[in-house]
């Protein structure tokens, strides 16, 4: 997976990139990383790269001609790349949308800041992703998110492969059930016998009924689009400790 970030603020973003998964990934070549900063290609002695707003208003919108360079000298290092802007009039990120973009191999991430960007830098990029109906400072938060969702799904990546296809969201659109690790008891709190019990498929049941309980309970808009099998309504009715 190659991916290049074009951001005003590139240690938001370099850090993170060099920790956990995500360094683990680069040392192991499954993820190039890149960090442009979108001052190197503003002109003038100041390195301009905001201004405001043509008709009054609050804050700083992003100026054109640096971003727009910069997304060019994004494409020409990685062909083929799709290129997103984030922002929080984007599209709504998801797991789908991760698969799709991992699928891709190469990605060209665009942050945001301030105001937004001038309307006519739309025209460079492929599409618009946002995190969620908030507002953050800029799009690096959200970068750094797609990333990580994204190289999670890459082979050789995660050290458990079957961890990508067992959390929630990975195929089915539903919540994953609770986890337990040692001690069998903490402060009076046990485990589930189910899960004590050595029988695996005892233990596929609870996991299947609990992931369908959580879901019907949290996120009950996925859980009215999720088609119930004769065997999940049976889970749903019975109890399983």
């Amino acid at each position: 997976m190659e991916v290049a970030v074009l951001t005003l603020f590139p240690r938001m973003v370099a850090g993170p990139l060099a920790e956990s998964l995500l360094g683990k990934a680069q040392e192991k070549g499954l993820l190039r990383a890149r960090v442009l900063d979108i001052r190197d290609f503003a002109s003038g002695k100041h390195r301009v790269t905001d201004d405001v707003p043509y008709g009054g208003g609050a804050g700083m919108v992003m100026k054109p001609e640096p971003l727009v360079a910069a997304i060019e000298a994004a494409r020409a290092g990685l062909p083929g790349a799709r290129v997103v802007l984030l922002s929080p009039q984007g599209t709504p990120f998801d797991q789908r949308k991760a698969e799709e973009l991992s699928a891709r191999g190469k990605l060209v991430l665009v942050c945001g800041r301030y105001e937004g960007v001038d309307e006519r830098v739309l025209s460079y990029v492929d599409e618009e992703l946002s995190l969620g109906d908030f507002v953050l400072q800029g799009g690096e938060v959200a970068a750094l998110a797609v990333i990580e969702a994204v190289a999670r799904l890459v082979p050789g990546v995660l050290g458990n492969e079957e961890s990508a296809a067992r959390e929630s969201f990975a195929g089915e659109m539903m919540l994953e059930g609770p986890q337990y690790t040692r001690p069998p008891e903490f402060r009076g709190a046990g485990v589930p016998p189910a899960l004590l019990s050595g029988d695996h498929a005892r233990i596929a049941r609870w996991r299947r009924r609990q992931a369908l309980l959580r879901t019907r309970e949290r996120r009950p808009d996925l859980f009215e689009k999720l088609r119930l099998s004769p065997e999940d309504l049976r889970l749903l009715e019975r109890e399983e400790a």
